[in-house]
């Protein structure tokens, strides 16, 4: 049991960097935005509700970056298009940070 789990968790390992290799501008980009969207909320710049819309669009992309991957291969059209929706996101969270709206 203890082999199979091992091996198991040793495929994953091999094959996750390869996957995770195919978009690194999006990872980087998502990592990033993950720690602005924890600043805004440490400093109180991001409402409970902002936050919350955030973070939807953050699993939104992390969703789309799934099925990207998902066949094996990103084509130049689909990473265009993930960091089309990476910079939107980007947007997004700068305009609420910078937003007149602040946590009390």
């Amino acid at each position: 049991m203890l082999r199979n789990t091992l091996a198991v968790a040793l495929v994953i390992a091999a094959i996750s960097p390869a996957f995770a290799a195919e978009t690194p501008r999006v990872d980087q980009m998502e990592a990033r935005q993950r720690e602005r969207i924890e600043q805004g909320v440490t400093s109180g710049q991001l409402t409970a509700p902002e936050t919350q819309r955030l973070v939807y669009q953050e699993r939104q992309l992390d969703r789309h970056e799934a099925r990207v991957k998902s066949d094996g291969e990103v084509t130049q059209a689909e990473r265009y298009r993930l960091n089309q929706d990476a910079m939107r996101t980007s947007r997004h969270i700068h305009r609420q940070r910078h937003d007149t709206q602040t946590r009390h």
